[in-house]
Formats: C-alpha cells, structure tokens, sequence
C-alpha cells in the first residue's frame, strides 16, 4: 500500500481573460496563504493544455481549480471526479475546455492518468472571450468560497494545508 501519494493542485485559466482567471486565482492564493506539505506541489498551469501531460505522468493525484460552465448561476461551485470529468469537459463547459479534455484523453491513451483527478470549477459570470485584468464582481464574492471547497479536498486526500497567522 503506498501511503506517501505525491498530489498536484494545478490552477487553470488565462489570467487576461477575467472570470477565466479565476483558476488560477485559486492556487495562487493558496500558495500565498497556506502552509502546505511537500508532497503537494501547487502549479499555475495557465492555459498550458497538452503541455502539462508530463505533470499527469509525475503526480499520483491531480486536483485542478477551473473555470467551468456547469450551466448554473454564476457563482456556483461544483466538484467533478475521475469519471464524471471527461463526460462533463468534452460538452464544452470550460472555456479552455479543448486543451483539458485533450490533456484528460491523451493521458487515458499513454495510461499515466493520475490514480485520483478531481476538477474543482466555478460558472463564470460570463463565458466569452473578452479580455480584462478584474474578475466579476460574483466570482470575486465566492472565490473564498472556492479557496475553501479546495482546501477541504486537498483534506479529503489527507493533505493539510495550514492558513497562516496574519504578518504584524
């Protein structure tokens, strides 16, 4: 039984591009305000796609942040798993949807999925693709929100991630 599971939580989004940021928003901000153990490794992936299959082939668990078009009310946090992933990314729900379920299928063809994924998302306010440094003002409401759901799977995964006292 392996007990020391290597874990990823990999931000996705293209930071010009308002809510779709929102992703990577996510680790950053847990990069920046948590203390967490060296077997988890927090990465922006941007809007890498099939470049990040080696990061597949590395980690025994991969949890991505995300913007996701779950078809909801904007604000709306879901949670998807192993597979309920591809079925949910192949109907176009995340606005970089072609380069993770790409990454998802060619991972599945090579057989270095990862033996835990989990797509963490949010619907996005609007789902375009107009530039802007500033998240809506509902994705900014419920990025803490986010950050929680987060923190709460990395725990479920027996990570512990520690907020940190605030610098005086």
């Amino acid at each position: 039984m392996v007990t020391n599971l290597s874990t990823l939580l990999l931000g996705l989004g293209n930071v010009l591009m308002k809510d779709e940021r929102l992703g990577v928003h996510v680790v950053n901000t847990i990069k920046e305000r948590y203390d967490c153990p060296p077997e988890l490794e927090i990465i922006d992936g941007g809007t890498l796609g099939l470049e990040l299959l080696p990061l597949f082939e590395q980690f025994d668990r991969v949890v991505i942040a995300d913007a996701v078009n779950f078809g909801r009310e904007p604000g709306y946090i879901g949670v998807l798993e192993d597979d309920q992933i591809p079925a949910v990314i192949f109907s176009k729900l995340s606005v970089h949807q072609i380069g993770l379920a790409d990454l998802i299928s060619v991972a599945k063809l090579k057989g270095v999925m990862p033996s835990k994924i989990c797509v963490i998302g949010m619907q996005p306010s609007a789902i375009d693709f107009s530039l802007g440094l500033e998240m809506s003002d509902v994705v900014n409401a419920n990025i803490d929100k986010a950050i929680d759901v987060t923190i709460d799977k990395l725990k479920e995964l027996k990570i512990e991630c520690v907020l940190r006292s605030p610098q005086k």
